[in-house]
């Protein structure tokens, strides 16, 4: 039966009589203080009530409690801003031209959505991973950077026997303010790595790598993404010079930050791994030492003299990735060396799937570590769900360095592995080796 619905003419319909319309309900009555539940009543507070709140604490201004206040890296930055020169700083927080490169790689880690797995047995989580035949605590290393004991005294020191308490390798760079002895011997217990800038002497060179094997070194790392020096602008308007010059800008400067200023006048004056004393820029330090004419038959030539790990660092394109290790390298980081060289170049956490299934398709089992815009341990497991092997902080490490010294690189590595732990848990994995790709999704416009 079909149910036809005719319109009505609105004219012929005959107004409702007053008596038809319903009366509103009446309000509710508010009900008597009688009738509320006794936790509703108001009452005068009770003394015995109010002391559990008012735990008034003193303020304390020490390091110790100012590093734990801090919660993330980004936090640790800002106390390094504080407490640092403009100079050292910038040398550290800066990166080449516009600084295209660094903020791309940061939004990376960001432009991803993390896919958990639910109902998994998390209450133990494991951290450690191997990386070129031995164990390490963490998957994360600390990065070879340059001038360290310029961001702040203790420098390279700081960092090696951080690194050795946390069970992680440290790396020390060509242009470390420290010698690869010293090092060694502060941190004698470590896993500690050498970074090597081939120079245009090659008997340097050599000398360098004798030195780093006999200091016990296990694992060569050489850059090779520094044919000529990044446009590393800040340092350019900063006048950043090797050691910092006492102008009137920088006196100025370091009267803001009186602290950097004592430690930096009373300490050792600043040596190298690589070279005693060197007066100059950054950049022209770079052009006038290292080899622009370096090739794959250098590499070769290296992995010759060297009897250890041999790790090529800066590679930014999955061919190289292939070819060095086609040349005897035992693992490859990807970086564009954290922003600093060419700006707009490759970022490594979207170059590493494409590098990672590569590798497994050639059946190689070198290495990937990855460093460049980790500032959390959620970006570490994020690349490592994505196929790296292991990775590296420098502006991380070093934030937490200008921040407090040895604790202030303690401080950051325990925040890393809480975020590591707490995001591992939250995706339902216990262990490194159940993180897959999986995990992470990356989001695209």
């Amino acid at each position: 039966m079909t149910h036809t619905i005719q319109p009505t003419n609105p004219e012929a319909t005959p107004a409702p009589d007053s008596t038809d319309i319903p009366a509103a309900p009446a309000p509710a009555a508010a009900p008597s203080s009688s009738a509320l539940p006794a936790a509703l009543k108001r009452r005068v507070p009770r003394y015995s009530d109010l002391a559990p709140l008012m735990q008034f604490k003193k303020p304390e201004f020490s390091r110790e409690a100012r590093l734990k206040r801090a919660s993330t890296v980004w936090e640790l930055r800002d106390i390094a801003k504080r407490r640092t020169p403009k100079a050292p700083f910038d040398y550290t927080d800066g990166a080449a031209e516009g600084e295209i490169t660094l903020r791309r790689a940061r939004q990376a880690f960001l432009d991803i959505e993390f896919r958990p797995g639910i109902l998994r047995n998390v209450s133990t989580i494991d951290l450690s991973t191997a990386v070129l035949g031995k164990k390490s605590r963490l998957p994360v290393g600390i990065a070879p950077t340059g001038f360290t004991r310029m961001m702040q005294s203790e420098g390279e020191y700081a960092g090696s026997q951080a690194a050795e308490a946390a069970g992680i390798p440290y790396t020390l760079s060509t242009m470390g303010t420290a010698s690869i002895e010293d090092v060694a011997a502060a941190a004698p217990n470590g896993r500690n790595w050498f970074q090597l800038y081939l120079w245009t002497d090659r008997d340097r060179s050599l000398e360098l790598i004798e030195r780093a094997a006999k200091a016990g070194n296990d694992t060569l790392m050489v850059t090779v993404d520094t044919a000529v020096a990044g446009a590393r602008l800040r340092d350019v308007r900063n006048g950043m010079t090797i050691p910092p010059a006492l102008t009137l800008k920088t006196v100025l400067d370091a009267s803001y930050r009186p602290a950097w200023w004592f430690n930096f006048l009373t300490h050792e004056p600043l040596t190298f791994a690589s070279l005693s004393r060197y007066t100059g820029t950054v950049a022209d330090l770079i052009n006038s030492m290292f080899d622009p004419t370096l090739t794959f038959e250098d590499l070769d030539w290296l992995r010759e003299t060297w009897k250890g790990n041999l790790v090529v660092k800066g590679i930014q394109t999955v061919e190289d990735a292939r070819r060095v290790v086609d040349h005897g390298a035992d693992g490859v980081v990807l970086s564009n060396h954290g922003g600093r060289q060419l700006d707009r170049a490759p970022i490594p956490f979207h170059l590493l799937p494409e590098v990672k299934q590569a590798f497994t398709a050639d059946n190689t089992d070198a290495a990937i570590m990855l460093d460049t815009g980790i500032m959390s341990g959620a970006d570490i497991v994020a690349a490592l769900a994505l196929g790296a092997d292991f990775t590296l902080i420098g502006r991380a490490y070093l934030y937490g360095l200008m921040a407090g010294g040895r604790a202030g690189v303690d401080r950051t590595l325990e925040i890393l592995e809480k975020d590591m732990a707490r995001t591992m848990a939250l995706l339902g994995v216990s262990r490194i080796s159940e993180l897959t790709p999986d995990h992470v999704r990356v989001l695209t416009n």
